[in-house]
């Protein structure tokens, strides 16, 4: 883990050296994937470099969350800013067409979902622009590989810290770097509806996820002979296809100026 650390660390660093930025901006939830990229933050960057926002859904977000992110941002001499998103969400109930039939009511709590995401985002980026910072992203690469995230949302980013550790790698480097337990043991959520947990919507804890996605390039058949299971390997897969959009920029249809 030292290495991957160092890595990490570097990476940073020579990113932001090339961008010609100094200032790094981090949106904070209490979680580990937010915790480790803070972390990696200060060490690469300096407190004194970097901002974490606190961005509350006040009602759904857990006190306990507010203070793990609160305290470790403290802890690391970090400045940290709270502003919860409350007042942007209710804008959107104004929408002329937030009130729709049935057929559409599953649409509608998605789009009620993913614009809190959105939301946050367009905070991070405010900040950003204003103090002429880079956004941190906090994607891991099983969220990435999954597509669990929402399109300019969370996924959106200026440097992605942890896209390319998968989620129990993420918690192997926070126990490495002596982050809370109570941080790492945490059932993960984003917190977008009452009761939400990450692994419940995937259908299975990031350990099984993650066996299966190390392994993706041996294929469906190979990976269900070798004992992993049928149902959920064949999930994980077609999660993947429908969500390949969601890493990968735009499509853009190319024309023939020849013609």
């Amino acid at each position: 883990m030292e290495s991957i650390y160092k890595q990490l660390v570097k990476g940073i660093q020579d990113y932001f050296e090339e961008a010609g930025f100094e200032r790094g901006v981090v949106g904070l939830s209490g979680g580990i994937d937010s915790s480790l990229t803070l972390k990696l933050a200060v060490d690469a960057l300096g407190a004194e470099n970097v901002t974490g926002i606190l961005m509350p859904d006040l009602g759904l977000t857990k006190r306990e969350n507010i203070d793990h992110a609160s305290k470790l941002a403290a802890y690391f001499g970090v400045e940290t800013l709270k502003v919860p998103i409350n007042g942007f969400l209710s804008k959107f109930d104004e929408l002329p067409w937030n009130q729709v039939s049935d057929d559409y009511a599953k649409g509608l709590r998605l789009a009620n979902i993913n614009v809190k995401a959105r939301t946050r985002m367009m905070i991070l980026y405010h900040f950003a622009n204003t103090f002429n910072a880079l956004v941190l992203g906090t994607s891991n690469l099983s969220e990435a590989l999954l597509g669990y995230g929402t399109k300019y949302g969370d996924v959106a980013a200026d440097l992605h810290v942890l896209a390319d550790l998968y989620k129990t790698e993420v918690r192997e480097l926070s126990r490495f770097l002596n982050l809370p337990p109570e941080i790492i043991n945490k059932k993960p959520s984003a917190e977008l509806y009452k009761d939400q947990t990450d692994e419940a919507e995937l259908g299975a804890e990031y350990e099984e996820l993650d066996k299966i996605l190390m392994r993706r390039e041996e294929g469906v058949l190979r990976l269900i002979d070798s004992g992993l299971n049928s149902d959920l390997v064949h999930e994980i897969f077609n999660r993947m296809k429908l969500h390949k959009h969601k890493c990968e920029f735009p499509h853009i249809i190319k024309v023939n100026r020849n013609v």
